[in-house]
């Protein structure tokens, strides 16, 4: 009776969070043969197929997993809505450790579940993924973008992301510094994974001072050696002396501990889910006189990329879209700024005003 309440519970709890972030679906997905665990949230489709990445972290409870699912797939609808994409918002998290888990039948089973939703949600690479490993399960599905480009795909879509965080990134500065020069500014970019290391060539070409950090010194050390950039400690580099901030990792590294230690102007970077609270901690920017790019506006350029492989690929129709991210921004300052709102709260107007408007001409997937 007491195992029986305490599940209940539980599910409660879960039932919980879906009502509140307000997801169409959410798809648990486990087999024992080759030890997969993955979580698949569906969060809307009014303006299309889910589409979102998949991640594989070694996660330290289900409910963690569960909480990053919910919240990444949320960001992706903003994401496609806001860029004017006709998709909707989907992600999904396989539980466990990368050198372990990850093999062909691993992912091709997971291939599997995502085939079983027919088409609903289209799978991509997202953090520890690869357009190899999309290659897999690509043979359990066509539901799976982000293939390599002998496949007819876009191949990585990390250069095109990087890109639209730059785009959105000048925009930032333009209204901050009056125009949108990079040269000669201090940007910190945290973390060295596809989209940080393309994001340092961007701005190193722009004659930027670039500081980079990462939890893994082998990154580090190659990023610098080829570009420069000055190393920093992962903790360090909240409290630099610099100009802008772009978390390119994990999400949440904007919260109680690290604003009041930030000394920049402007935060634009490519990590999904930057603020811990997007109320709280977006109006503690403000109050610190900081400006920021919302995350799932300026770093949509992947899923610009992936998208384009649904319509039939063309890289430079990939990275044309991706050049209008520079003007939405501009548009979300002013936005905020006019109505005295964040910008977080002003793009996630914006996108849901999108939704709305095309729910009344269409139903859901």
């Amino acid at each position: 009776m007491v195992e029986s309440q305490v599940a209940t519970k539980e599910a409660l709890t879960v039932f919980n969070q879906i009502q509140e972030l307000q997801h169409e679906q959410v798809v648990y997905c486990f087999d024992e043969a080759t030890g997969l665990k993955a979580i698949i949230g569906i969060h809307n489709t009014v303006l299309g197929p889910a589409l979102g990445g998949t991640r594989m972290w070694a996660y330290t409870s289900e409910a963690e997993a569960l909480n990053d699912v919910l919240r990444l797939s949320r960001g992706m609808t903003f994401k496609a809505a806001i860029s004017g994409l006709n998709l909707g918002g989907g992600k999904a998290v396989i539980i466990g450790d990368v050198n372990k888990l990850k093999n062909e039948a691993f992912l091709r089973r997971f291939g599997k579940f995502v085939n079983s939703l027919g088409g609903k949600y289209i799978t991509a690479e997202d953090v520890n993924m690869s357009t190899r490993d999309m290659e897999y399960i690509h043979m359990e599905t066509k539901h799976v973008t982000g293939l390599p480009e002998l496949m007819g795909g876009g191949g990585d879509p990390s250069p095109v992301t990087a890109y639209s965080t730059y785009m959105g990134m000048k925009a930032t500065a333009k209204k901050v510094f009056g125009n949108d020069d990079l040269s000669g500014k201090k940007v910190a970019v945290q973390g060295m994974g596809h989209v940080g290391t393309f994001l340092v060539d961007l701005l190193i070409k722009e004659n930027c001072k670039v500081y980079i950090s990462d939890i893994y010194e082998d990154r580090l050390k190659a990023v610098a050696s080829k570009t420069g950039a000055t190393v920093v400690g992962a903790e360090e580099i909240y409290d630099i002396d610099m100009d802008v901030y772009a978390p390119c990792a994990l999400g949440a590294t904007l919260n109680d501990n690290t604003i009041g230690r930030l000394k920049c102007s402007i935060v634009a970077g490519a990590a999904n889910n930057q603020l811990k609270d997007e109320v709280k901690h977006g109006q503690a920017l403000i109050t610190k006189g900081i400006s920021y790019a919302p995350d799932f506006l300026i770093n949509a350029g992947g899923l610009i990329n992936v998208y384009q492989e649904l319509i039939g690929y063309n890289r430079e129709k990939a990275y044309a879209k991706a050049q209008t991210i520079y003007d939405v921004t501009l548009q979300i300052h002013k936005v905020a700024e006019d109505q005295k709102i964040t910008t977080q709260q002003a793009a996630i107007h914006m996108a849901l005003k999108r939704i709305e408007d095309i729910g009344k001409v269409k139903i859901s997937y």
